[in-house]
């Protein structure tokens, strides 16, 4: 949808995309993909392998900014304003008991996380044992007075969603499909709804990253979409200014202030996701970059932005390089994550390959197909899931899995024999920031397997399991 050129026709050396796609492979584990856009052309795109730029990918709290839009254009058509009381609008989930907090709560403080909980609430709504996830929100104490204390509190988005589904009769989804996602050629939005069928608003949401680069080029533009307003410009200013302050958090650019679900940053402004999804909104660069990771370490993310591609915006064109063009074309062209380093085969992969591993204590199975090239295939059966997951050698291989609740992922295995009696799989979800390493150690009948993930809300590091051959 966005025009393409190259990055000199637009004041950016190939040689500084090249750096920052240096530094990143240097020091993030990992980014999944990066498309950098600038005066309304697309400068650089590239994914890497096992990820795609056809497939789309968790945005988490990315998925906030659009909620926000949503609320924007909700505002735009008079159905509501940020002024508007809260409690009114939730007659059936509000406390038996309105406290003076609660009474005084606003759609404004629930856009600039100031609702007035002392702590984000999301595991609280989460469990919720009538999955009325509006009503835990409400219950929660709101010790703050509304619009004093900005607290991160992902719930407050969920509202948000709540709130526009209550006053149009649509989800989040069906109320932006025709007046934001299909204007911006987003023609298969994923986003997840709550138990009751509501969009989770504060996370969810699955696009492909050339989406997002077009929804931060919206914004750049003011709302004004190949000439046709589609965001009010009162909005979009509103939204990404610096509404509240946000505190000493850990990080400078977390320090910059909250606008309305996004969050303001040393250059420009941003949609923010977890694990270093970002969508950056440079005005004084006429700029967008967007980027997908699955990554702990997100400030790192933005530092070689910083560091690499903002210096680098000239003024002007610059002389045409077709020696850094072409590097630059077959770096992009060729990303691809590392795969499981080590040998192919050793002499205990065939003694135990095809064995039926069963886990002491439990009812799972575990068998290890390991071939002689170094393909593999791993079968893991639990009481409530199979998986059949082929693995690569030097390379990544698709397959599916199964995850919480049943919902089965798309992921690319590697592997390869650490050791002559270990041997290491890498499985990424492809469409999601999260990549689990197993580490499967032979000894005689008996079987450990350490599982651990990049990133995680919970721990990364988990319990060994045993299992027992039983020829």
């Amino acid at each position: 949808m966005l025009p393409t050129a190259t990055p000199e026709e637009h004041g950016i050396p190939s040689s500084a995309v090249m750096a920052f796609l240096d530094a990143v492979e240097e020091r993030v584990d990992a980014l999944h993909s990066v498309v950098v856009v600038r005066h309304g052309h697309t400068l650089a795109r590239g994914w890497w392998a096992p990820y795609q730029s056809d497939h789309p990918h968790a945005l988490l709290s990315v998925s906030k900014s659009f909620t926000s839009t949503a609320v924007g254009l909700a505002v735009e058509e008079g159905l509501l304003s940020v002024d508007d009381l809260v409690a009114p609008l939730f007659p059936d989930s509000v406390p038996t008991r309105v406290d003076d907090h609660l009474a005084a709560l606003r759609v404004r403080h629930l856009l600039t996380m100031t609702a007035g909980h002392a702590a984000d609430t999301t595991d609280i709504v989460w469990a919720d044992s009538d999955d009325d996830w509006a009503r835990a929100f409400l219950a929660q104490p709101f010790v703050h007075e509304p619009g004093s204390t900005f607290v991160y509190d992902t719930p407050a988005t969920y509202m948000l969603s709540a709130i526009v589904q209550r006053l149009t009769g649509q989800t989040v989804v069906e109320y932006l499909r025709p007046r934001l996602f299909e204007p911006l050629g987003i023609a298969e939005p994923i986003w997840e709804t709550c138990p009751r069928g509501v969009t989770v608003g504060g996370w969810g949401l699955r696009l492909r990253t050339d989406e997002v680069a077009r929804f931060g080029e919206l914004y750049l533009r003011d709302g004004v979409w190949q000439g046709r307003q589609l965001v009010p410009a009162s909005w979009v200013r509103a939204a990404t200014a610096s509404q509240v302050p946000t505190g000493a958090l850990d990080d400078v650019d977390w320090q910059q202030g909250y606008g309305y679900q996004f969050w303001r940053s040393r250059h420009g402004y941003r949609a923010d996701g977890a694990f270093g999804q970002f969508c950056l909104v440079l005005p004084e660069q006429d700029a967008v970059v967007a980027i997908t990771s699955g990554t702990p370490h997100t400030p790192a993310v933005l530092d070689l932005v910083w560091k690499h591609l903002l210096p680098a915006m000239g003024d002007g064109p610059l002389s045409l390089d077709d020696g850094a063009v072409k590097a630059l074309t077959d770096r992009l062209d060729g990303l691809r994550l590392p795969t499981v380093s080590g040998r192919a085969y050793t002499p205990l992969a065939a003694e135990v390959s095809g064995r039926l591993y069963h886990v002491d204590g439990g009812s799972g199975s575990i068998t290890l197909h390991a071939e002689p090239g170094g393909a593999a295939r791993l079968v893991l059966k639990d009481e409530r899931s199979a998986h059949d997951l082929p693995i690569g050698y030097g390379e990544w291989r698709p397959g599916k899995a199964t995850i919480a609740a049943g919902q089965t992922v798309a992921v690319s295995t590697s592997g390869a024999w650490t050791a002559d009696d270990t041997y290491v799989a890498q499985a990424y979800a492809t469409e999601m920031p999260y990549r689990r390493t197993l580490t499967y150690t032979f000894a005689g009948d008996r079987l450990t397997v350490e599982h651990r993930e990049n990133v995680s809300f919970g721990p990364t590091e988990h319990p060994p399991v045993v299992a027992t051959w039983r020829p």
